[in-house]
């Protein structure tokens, strides 16, 4: 991983780049965006990995302790990441640790919901399904690298503009797709929930979630009550998770007569490392074929948006 050189880690090939850690595969793929080349970038936290049960193994610790930077979503999403910091911060006084929805939104603007009630005290903190949210994660990256390493201000300035207009494209047509929508139909009801900042930015409406606060399984009476909500709001379909299969969730469709629709992600790139649609963008364009089309809207406003990393087109 590299060994301290002063005010910089030197990386394993004596590079003396900085070196990043990250968590979550979008919060990875939104700070590559601006760095591309010019660091070491490492996520942590693998793709189809439960991210709030998630714990880093001793050479993750490791890994952790050697960098420049730890870039994390917040919000307490990733406890575990922020003790060994504070921890690796006895032999590394220089590490630094960036949590972006923290420094996004305020408290109030804090969401609790079913499966983050407010009694528990730790808020929903999947802000980078808003797309608006992610433009000012951007710009804080940007910030941070610069601070670190002034040298290639101008480069991660660049990369930072070229990115921030293609997430005000996607953000634009996420509007308007979700407004082909009809207005009765705007309704969300997930297994995992985790779209509650989006449904706010683009003007849909969360109905529950299937998955209790504890990130267990549903009671009978909790999955009759479901049943019944999605009954009494017709919805003509309801969303699963790639990361939290459940049969709970075939049950309730099957039940309440509707749609489940099985593709939807918030932390798992689609297709492969590699191709060009493995990036946050390429999530969300997924994602909303997956809701908008079963819901009765078109994705029309999407076409022509680039998935691809800046650094690669």
């Amino acid at each position: 991983m590299g060994i301290p050189d002063g005010g910089r880690t030197i990386s394993d090939d004596g590079n003396n780049k900085l070196v990043i850690i990250t968590s979550v595969a979008p919060i990875t793929n939104i700070v590559k965006n601006v760095v591309c080349e010019k660091v070491d970038l490492i996520g942590i936290v693998p793709e189809g990995v439960d991210s709030h049960t998630f714990e880093p193994t001793p050479s993750d610790a490791i890994r952790i302790r050697s960098a420049d930077l730890v870039i994390i979503n917040g919000l307490n999403l990733e406890v575990s990441f922020e003790r060994i910091v504070d921890a690796a911060k006895e032999d590394n006084p220089r590490i630094q640790l960036l949590k972006l929805a923290d420094n996004t939104i305020s408290h109030e603007e804090w969401i609790f919901d079913f499966s983050f009630p407010k009694e528990k005290g730790d808020p929903n903190p999947h802000l980078w399904l808003n797309v608006a949210y992610v433009i000012r994660y951007v710009e804080l990256i940007r910030d941070k690298l610069i601070e670190l390493d002034p040298d290639n201000a101008s480069y991660y300035a660049k990369n930072a503009e070229q990115y921030i207009a293609r997430l005000r494209m996607l953000d634009e047509g996420i509007m308007r797709a979700v407004q082909s929508i009809p207005v009765e139909n705007r309704k969300l009801l997930t297994y995992h929930d985790s779209w509650a900042y989006f449904a706010k930015r683009y003007g849909m409406k969360v109905i529950g979630a299937v998955q209790p606060s504890d990130f267990g399984e549903p009671t009978p009476q909790e999955v009759a009550r479901i049943i019944e909500q999605i009954r009494e709001e017709n919805v003509p379909a309801i969303f699963a998770s790639e990361v939290f299969p459940s049969k709970v969730v075939e049950q309730i469709a099957r039940e309440a007569n509707v749609k489940i629709v099985e593709t939807l992600a918030d932390d798992v790139l689609p297709g492969r490392v590699g191709e060009q649609e493995h990036t946050y963008i390429g999530m969300m364009l997924e994602n909303m074929r997956s809701i908008v089309v079963p819901l009765g809207g078109n994705v029309d406003a999407l076409h022509g948006i680039d998935p691809r990393d800046v650094c690669n087109g």
